[in-house]
């Protein structure tokens, strides 16, 4: 038996029809809060990601690693939505819901009824959240949109990677699917605002949002260097643009990460060092100036830092109060001790006790904290419970369109993964 909701959103209800990563992120953050989701999936197929590994688990679902990550506290229903029937259904459910998420191509749902004009004549309430690559207008509305792709087109991997010349130098993305992750947090605090106008006036929204948007937006910084200083970004490595120095530098057994965000942090580095000449220079004094000096002031430190240990200038940066670390492995950091104490690391437990480990929900609330209560579960694990519980169809009803294929369910294991061999 699932435990009820209990976070900030309980009782809001969330009808999920993205697939893959950045549209589950934004409904798994939702879930996370609370929220009640309904994750509905193609019959015989399920979301994309359920294949994309290996990793698989190996429980006879077959699900991949890569869908647990952006899939728990949701319930699944498999329903065609290209059987008219199905399509009935989904709207069905539409009615009752405050938000529905997708990602399907820009007028890909007008034919089935269920694009937002259709829906919100249905529900007026209803906050409906359209996510593509390039939103639903402009001259590339019709592209299909991937994070790889989006990654290079917004000008991320122009400043990724090491500088031409060097050693691996060329454009880089990051290694992991920023573009996705970030529209699903920017779809979910979009929702939580819509939600907010909602409760005042009492009106529902379209949100568009496209991931070419999003990780223009994330550019931050560099933008602003060339908005507003005319300064074009580069690749440098892991060197920063305005700080410096804000990098990794070799040590004697491995590299250490500085980041020194002041001009006292850099005079105790130096201190540290034993390069007090280095602090007192005329070039090296303030951050502009050690920014237009990089390389000296680089030809200057790197000796003197090859000589320690990492460890060692690690520690001695940490009793001085000095921001510097170590560039960690995956499981390196999920080992960590600070990870646990934070509680990061989540075990749940599938419908068929198989176990599997994901990482919470990052926010920690004094009062509504996250919860954890629903597995990411299996392909139409869920689609007898839903259309009964949500549109109180009756138990012949359900075996009807199952039969007819509009509806599919994954039963769920009689044997647990514990008696399993």
């Amino acid at each position: 038996m699932t435990a009820p909701a209990s976070g900030p959103l309980a009782g809001l209800k969330v009808l999920d029809l993205s697939r893959v990563l950045a549209g589950p992120w934004c409904t798994q953050i939702l879930g996370d809060l609370g929220a009640e989701v309904t994750k509905i999936e193609q019959p015989g197929q399920g979301d994309d990601t359920r294949r994309w590994g290996p990793p698989f688990l190996d429980d006879g679902s077959r699900d991949s690693a890569y869908y647990l990550c952006a899939n728990r506290n949701k319930r699944s229903a498999a329903i065609d939505l290209a059987d008219p029937r199905g399509a009935a259904l989904i709207r069905r459910l539409a009615i009752d819901a405050d938000v529905v998420v997708e990602n399907f191509r820009v007028g890909g749902l007008v034919k089935y009824g269920l694009d937002h004009a259709s829906l919100t004549t249905l529900n007026p309430r209803l906050i409906h959240c359209s996510i593509t690559g390039f939103g639903q207008d402009g001259p590339y509305r019709d592209r299909g949109g991937y994070d790889f792709l989006v990654q290079g087109m917004s000008g991320l991997m122009s400043v990724t990677g090491h500088p031409d010349g060097e050693p691996g130098g060329g454009p880089l993305k990051v290694g992991v699917p920023i573009s996705d992750l970030v529209t699903g947090l920017y779809a979910a605090t979009s929702i939580l605002a819509a939600l907010a106008h909602r409760d005042r006036t009492g009106e529902g929204q379209h949100i568009d949002m496209a991931l070419l948007d999003t990780q223009v937006s994330l550019l931050a910084n560099q933008a602003s260097n060339w908005l507003n200083g005319g300064q074009q970004p580069r690749r440098l490595g892991n060197r920063h643009p305005n700080v410096v120095p804000y990098q990794d530098f070799a040590c004697a057994d491995g590299d250490v990460l500085v980041a020194l965000g002041n001009d006292r942090q850099f005079r105790d580095f130096c201190a540290l060092l034993g390069l007090p000449e280095v602090a007192a220079d005329a070039r090296f004094r303030d951050n502009s100036g050690r920014a237009a000096h990089r390389d000296a002031l680089e030809a200057a430190l790197c000796p003197v830092i090859a000589t320690w240990q990492a460890a060692d200038l690690i520690a001695a940066m940490e009793a001085a109060k000095l921001p510097g670390g170590k560039v960690n492995t995956i499981p390196e950091i999920l080992a960590d001790p600070q990870i646990a104490a934070r509680g990061l690391i989540q075990p749940m437990t599938r419908s068929d006790g198989t176990p599997v480990r994901v990482l919470g929900y990052p926010g920690r609330f004094s009062r509504t904290p996250p919860d954890y209560r629903r597995a990411p579960p299996r392909s139409g694990e869920d689609s007898r419970a839903v259309l009964r519980d949500l549109l109180g169809l009756s138990d012949e009803d359900i075996t009807t369109l199952i039969g007819e294929g509009v509806v599919a369910e994954t039963l769920r294991d009689p044997h647990p993964a514990s008696e399993r061999q």
